[in-house]
């Protein structure tokens, strides 16, 4: 039986944005994110013993990032991409989820802000992400301190980064304890817009549009990140494509019910469970994309996401 969508997310639906991209600029995207984190501004974030904003080296030069420590012992380290689609999204409107993070998991979390299209396209996303990993493990010492306890997360455009970097650190030979990719974009050829590619994921069409997310958004984003349509089969904007996924990182995958990118996200937690990789995975019944973010307001995403943040604790505290 399906687990129908939770009331109070239906109530939140209607005031959230990035719901028509026959209007939306990447700059009116980037202000209606930043606007919604706004609008909580008072209601108190949830507190850590510190957040210091700092540099971290990107592929091309400094990316600003924000450290959050709730530990003065030496802990775990969390790499975190903020979702957005790629072209929206930033420090302060993931603030709070990279707070439950560190509060959740008792790691030092460090959140990245890579650069993004359409002013930067595919891969820069995703080599700032790499980059900006490589140059953390360099630096354990000012973090966690624990180069056997590094771990990936992100949610949505994030859970592709970390998804994708998780691949690229096995491949560099650098090992990760944990990678955590909540709703992760996980395969984008045919940009969302290709029946026959659309078809492969039933939650394309059965959750096309009405729950925040839509899929013409998601056509509208990948339009953004892509300069050209066949960089979509490349595993590092789809990691679901790539060949071998043998020897990644234990990983929590989580997806929502009713988002267009459930069916993807679940494709992608069997394809690493297929290639032995441990794999945890929440199908977060009754909740849409974004749910990570609306735990003050819905208990049931509020469970979700630390069901989710748990399992990932386990794993980080596992030396890679």
């Amino acid at each position: 039986m399906i687990t129908p969508l939770d009331p109070v997310i239906a109530e939140i639906i209607p005031l959230l944005p990035l719901r028509d991209p026959a209007a939306m600029t990447p700059q009116s995207a980037r202000e209606a994110l930043s606007a919604l984190a706004a609008s909580r501004a008072a209601v108190p974030p949830p507190p850590v013993m510190s957040a210091e904003d700092i540099k971290v080296k990107g592929a091309a030069g400094f990316l600003a990032a924000r450290v959050y420590r709730n530990s003065g012992e030496t802990s775990p380290t969390v790499v975190f991409f903020h979702g957005g689609g790629w072209v929206a999204g930033d420090l302060d409107t993931h603030d709070r989820q990279a707070r439950w993070l560190a509060i959740e998991t008792g790691a030092i979390v460090v959140s990245v802000d890579y650069r993004r299209p359409p002013e930067v396209r595919f891969p820069g996303a995703f080599e700032d992400a790499f980059a900006a990993t490589r140059d953390v493990i360099a630096r354990i010492a000012e973090f966690g301190g624990d180069e056997r306890r590094v771990g990936l997360a992100g949610d949505s455009a994030g859970g592709n980064l970390a998804a994708a970097t998780a691949i690229a650190c096995r491949d560099a030979g650098i090992r990760l304890s944990a990678q955590l990719l909540v709703y992760p974009v996980t395969d984008v050829f045919g940009s969302f817009a290709d029946a026959g590619e659309n078809a492969r994921f039933p939650s394309r069409a059965e959750n096309a549009e009405g729950y925040f997310l839509s899929r013409a958004v998601m056509e509208w984003f990948c339009g953004h990140y892509l300069a050209e349509a066949s960089h979509g089969a490349d595993w590092r904007v789809s990691p679901l494509r790539a060949k071998n996924l043998a020897g990644l990182a234990p990983a929590v995958v989580t997806t929502a019910w009713f988002d267009p990118l459930r069916d993807e996200g679940k494709a992608y937690a069997q394809a690493l469970q297929a290639a032995g990789v441990p794999t945890k995975y929440h199908d977060g019944p009754g909740l849409i994309h974004g749910y990570f973010g609306l735990g003050e307001a819905s208990e049931t995403a509020r469970r979700e996401a630390q069901r989710a943040r748990a399992d990932f604790k386990v794993m980080l505290d596992q030396r890679a």
